[in-house]
């Protein structure tokens, strides 16, 4: 039986969880695969951390070369987190002729290409399963059972702290900061959030997404993105009370030959799946010109699920090995050649505002709305939160719009001096 041996970096949460996932269903992967597969050597400075695993102190290592220069390991997996020193050591690992498995959602979205070039010219695979989703096999069914079909939009909740942070509110009515602790609490969040809350890290997975299924290189920073910090009670209360909930969703779409995409808190329909999707749970949908709609659910993140993604990647590729292909084809893709990235398109808004309660301000505002081009599905104004200064609020569904028309028809509106403020501008499914 061929033993397949690996370098693992970076034995924190994620790499305990790997090598558990590994060491627990050890006999369940030999006889399926017909392959043994060992974890030889660890690069870790904390080698005394309590950790509930067996590691004896001959497989770590402080030198990252012990891995990258040994002919004996076969795939080194990447569990160290941040873009660097993370991307330097998958670029060696691949140079050296090492098949590489990562979460690293963040490196990968900052250096797919060099990645994807890397592994191209040393003829070796590399894997990112785990970075986008978790414990959902996304990514390997984008390129393997769905491969017939021509992607037109993916949409999905990627972040299982923004979701479990939403979640809480909107189900228990709770505070955004009190839910962020208990988040913190229960190890859903870090102790700096704002990757998470930000949508940083919903801006990598689908930048990583958009390589996969897209073929266009739109990198993070490319990304209209937004996250939740500014969602209030308030807003969730006018979402029910329209027939949504607010999830932070990462969408991208093709219009003709146009590709929209943006990271954004999102208005969804009630009867929508993606609505039911809670907690730390993620899900995923895809529309696809032949299968049509399908969506992907399961825990988005942790160590035994995430460790789960990796190994699967780590047992494709030494099964790959074992049979004596483990390299892939990189054909140059004709389909997206025309297709440009023209950034968050067209939407669907609730617009928030405060405004003079006084007659005729409804009509102007209204007015105003429409010499900029923009339809109202839905307005309600709620007259009851009357204040001091005698203003109230006025809620508004707007029909589709660029967010630069919508920002200019607000400035002006502004300017006339109907509204005091803008209080959200939320994205509506």
């Amino acid at each position: 039986m061929k033993t397949i041996r690996i370098g693992l970096l970076g034995l924190g949460n994620i790499g305990t969880g790997t090598y558990k996932t590994l060491e627990m269903n050890k006999n369940q992967i030999q006889s399926s695969t017909g392959v043994s597969i060992e974890i030889t050597k660890i690069l870790e400075r904390d080698v005394d951390r309590k950790r509930d695993i067996k590691v004896s102190p001959e497989q770590f290592t402080q030198n990252p070369d012990d891995i990258f220069l040994d002919p004996s390991i076969d795939i080194v997996i990447e569990l160290l987190g941040g873009i660097e020193p993370a991307s330097s050591f998958m670029l060696k690992a691949l140079q050296n002729k090492k098949h590489v498995v990562t979460a690293n959602k963040a490196a990968v979205a900052a250096n797919y290409d060099a990645f994807m070039e890397a592994a191209k010219e040393n003829q070796v695979m590399f894997r990112y399963e785990a970075s986008v989703g978790g414990g959902i096999p996304i990514l390997n069914a984008l390129t393997t059972a769905l491969l017939a079909n021509e992607y037109e939009e993916i949409l999905g909740i990627v972040n299982g702290t923004t979701n479990y942070i939403l979640t809480q509110m909107t189900e228990n009515g709770l505070d955004y900061a009190d839910v962020l602790k208990t988040a913190q609490e229960k190890g859903f969040a870090e102790a700096d959030p704002t990757a998470d809350v930000e949508g940083i890290d919903v801006a990598n997975k689908l930048s990583i997404l958009i390589s996969l299924v897209f073929g266009v290189r739109v990198t993070p920073d490319e990304i209209p993105t937004e996250g939740i910090t500014k969602i209030s009670m308030n807003d969730i209360n006018l979402a029910a009370q329209f027939g949504y909930k607010i999830k932070l969703l990462a969408t991208a779409k093709k219009v003709n030959n146009l590709l929209e995409c943006h990271v954004q808190p999102a208005f969804v329909p009630l009867n929508h799946p993606l609505a039911s999707v809670s907690n730390e749970f993620n899900a995923i949908f895809v529309k696809g010109n032949a299968v049509d709609d399908l969506m992907f659910y399961g825990k988005g993140a942790g160590p035994l699920p995430t460790g789960s993604a990796v190994m699967g990647d780590v047992i494709e590729i030494s099964r790959a090995i074992a049979k004596g292909a483990a390299f892939d084809h990189y054909p140059e893709s004709k389909a997206v050649k025309t297709l440009k990235f023209v950034g968050e398109g067209q939407n669907k808004y609730y617009v928030n505002l405060t405004v003079k309660d006084v007659p005729g301000v409804l009509g102007s505002i209204s007015t105003t709305f429409g010499a900029y081009g923009i339809g109202i599905d839905s307005v309600l104004q709620l007259s009851k939160d009357i204040n001091s200064k005698r203003e109230v609020p006025l809620v508004f569904i707007l029909h589709e719009v660029t967010r630069s028309r919508l920002d200019e028809a607000l400035a002006k509106i502004s300017s006339c001096g109907y509204a005091s403020e803008v209080k959200s501008i939320i994205r509506v499914m």
